[in-house]
């Protein structure tokens, strides 16, 4: 019997906290060499994009694939989003598939969980700390999320170029984390936090990176195509850079590729994978005057942790459909 999960059974047994537990572990494997992590693999019907991210993690004893379509004719033509996910969870003694779910809230959850243990890693330790958030959307909500788990925050500030956007994140995240929360009225503003997340479309950088106070952590998150960035040179420099893939970084994240590529920084600047900073194989912050940058691109390893997560969480939960396929 496969287990069937909706969107709202999902939300019903996720939470950051055991998501961030999960990423840990995940990037943990990826460092040690347990995890099964094979390219991505696209179809480009004729209207959209299709993607396939499969992975293993051996210890966890999770074997998935999340299966991504970006159809943008969707809401117009079929009152269906642009982009729809859903993730297969297979039993890795048999191979079958044991459970089939939604797979939205779940990569937006685990896309936060990921910068949450990066900010455990390399934000200062101090509590009382204030978070900036670029963007209002939903992933930015899943940062500062995480960061609240990762750190005890004073407050938040939060910059958008859609004020409205912005006065919804904050009448929704303030509420939701009992938190004092600020609309900055330039991104200028938002660089007097300690804890930066970037969590947008923008193809060009949000702010000028000489303006960046030292000792500040930045999660960078929202650029992911090798001609985008959301982090100007200047910071990319003054930072040690730590991502969630080497590989995947130098594939597609313009933040780095683009420095590189003009000759401005060599590659040996990209410093560690995060899992080589949970693992200690490489050492995290070493003094409060660092500046500490993690770029995510998202992994399938996170897919499949968080996937065997619900998973089990559901069974003990007892909901979902049960189907003989």
């Amino acid at each position: 019997m496969t287990l069937i999960l909706n969107k709202s059974d999902v939300i019903s047994v996720l939470t950051m906290k055991d998501c961030m537990d999960a990423m840990e572990k995940a990037f943990s494997e990826l460092a040690h060499g347990t995890a099964v992590l094979p390219l991505r693999t696209v179809i480009a019907p004729p209207d959209g994009l299709s993607l396939y991210m499969p992975a293993y993690l051996k210890k966890m004893e999770a074997l998935a694939c999340k299966v991504v379509t970006v159809y943008k004719n969707n809401p117009l033509k079929y009152n269906l989003p642009t982009t729809i996910g859903k993730v297969l969870l297979q039993d890795p003694s048999t191979g079958d598939v044991i459970c089939i779910m939604n797979g939205g809230y779940l990569t937006a959850v685990r896309t936060g969980a990921a910068s949450g243990v990066a900010t455990k890693y390399l934000a200062r330790k101090e509590d009382g700390q204030v978070a900036g958030i670029f963007g209002a959307g939903v992933q930015a909500k899943m940062q500062l999320w995480a960061i609240a788990e990762a750190r005890k925050l004073s407050r938040a500030i939060v910059y958008d170029i859609s004020e409205g956007a912005a006065d919804a994140f904050i009448a929704e995240m303030s509420n939701k984390l009992n938190l004092e929360i600020i609309h900055a009225s330039s991104p200028d503003q938002v660089l007097d936090a300690d804890i930066i997340c970037t969590a947008t479309s923008s193809a060009t950088p949000l702010f000028d990176g000489n303006k960046v106070n030292d000792g500040t952590h930045i999660n960078g998150i929202g650029s992911h195509t090798p001609n985008a960035r959301e982090l100007d040179t200047s910071i990319v420099k003054r930072s040690k850079f730590i991502g969630d893939s080497r590989e995947a970084c130098f594939k597609e994240a313009g933040d780095i590729i683009i420095p590189v590529n003009a000759g401005e920084i060599p590659e040996s600047h990209f410093y560690a994978e995060l899992g080589e900073i949970i693992t200690g194989k490489k050492p995290a912050r070493e003094n409060d005057s660092e500046i500490t940058i993690f770029k995510s691109n998202g992994l399938a390893i996170q897919d499949a942790a968080s996937a065997k997560l619900v998973y089990e969480k559901a069974l003990s939960a007892g909901i979902g459909l049960r189907v003989d396929i």
